[in-house]
């Protein structure tokens, strides 16, 4: 069933949605403007590649029309078509559905499988430090709070347990053999778990690849539950990252994975009721009748 919005109440929520855009994004345009770069926050206009523009940029989702929004600039948009009431617009779901439906199959798949696995939560981010382990060049011009030797003996002290394929595509000849598992991107659907940090980062990429199918407040959601992620990634990395991101969480001790386990468990818990709510919004209820499992 199809509804209508009135102008007044779609523009108050494009209007809000614009703000807490431009809010969220303000200190990465500031930066930009100067030709600074902040490496913790700004990780995620580059990894992600998306830009201030298209997260200001409002859909209200499929089953919405728009009432007197013809004449408006998202007439031109991509996706978008006349609605049933005159002067109306609304998202054309079902001609994005037949021409991206090898995406959108695979999208929904990656958000309902990873969503109904158990939670994973023995890895305590050593991600990060088997990208460095045993090697004197790094990728981040950032020095390493421990040094290279010490930061070497953690990896050595645990065992390496990544399930993410664009975490594990990083790490040094070295640390591979070390680790539980082998991800590729044939098996992410089957190895993608929510206690993964960048699973977790992830639902906002998979939020923007389903456009306008997913309304804009949940994709501004899927971006600040990223961009906290990204924090404390940075904070239990090998980096010395105290200028951009606060204390570390020193993972190479009880208190320190003690923490990171509590921290990470939060954002499961937020990962996985973002990825119900956008499977809701861009597949019906069909997609989400039987209930999501909570990490354990």
């Amino acid at each position: 069933m199809t509804r209508l919005l009135d102008p007044a109440d779609w523009r108050a929520r494009e209007r809000a949605h614009a703000e807490r855009a431009d809010a969220l994004t303000a200190g990465h345009r500031e930066r930009s403007a100067r030709g600074e770069r902040h490496p913790v926050e700004d990780f995620l206009y580059t990894y992600y590649s998306y830009s201030p523009a298209q997260l200001r940029r409002w859909h209200p989702g499929p089953g919405v029309e728009l009432a007197e929004a013809a004449g408006e600039e998202r007439a031109g948009w991509r996706w978008y078509a006349p609605g049933a009431a005159p002067g109306s617009l609304r998202v054309d779901d079902a001609a994005m559905r037949a021409e991206k439906a090898p995406l959108l199959t695979a999208v929904e798949r990656m958000l309902r499988l990873t969503a109904a696995r158990p939670g994973s939560f023995g890895c305590f981010g050593l991600h990060e430090w088997a990208m460095v382990y045993r090697q004197a060049e790094h990728r981040h011009p950032v020095p390493l709070r421990l040094g290279q030797a010490a930061t070497d003996a953690v990896v050595e002290a645990h065992e390496l347990r990544c399930t993410h394929i664009d975490a594990f595509r990083f790490f040094t000849p070295e640390a591979v053999p070390r680790n539980r598992f082998a991800p590729s991107r044939e098996t992410q659907p089957e190895l993608e778990q929510p206690g993964c940090l960048h699973a977790g980062m992830d639902v906002y990429k998979w939020a923007m690849k389903l456009g306008p199918l997913v309304p804009g407040e949940l994709l501004l959601d899927a971006f600040e539950l990223a961009r906290d992620i990204r924090f404390l990634d940075m904070q239990a990395s090998p980096y010395e990252m105290r200028a951009w991101s606060g204390e570390p969480v020193r993972i190479e001790t009880a208190e320190g994975k003690a923490e990171y386990v509590r921290r990470q468990r939060g954002f499961a818990e937020r990962a996985n009721a973002l990825r119900r709510a956008v499977r809701e919004a861009a597949f019906g209820d069909a997609a989400v009748s039987r209930a999501t499992p909570s990490p354990r």
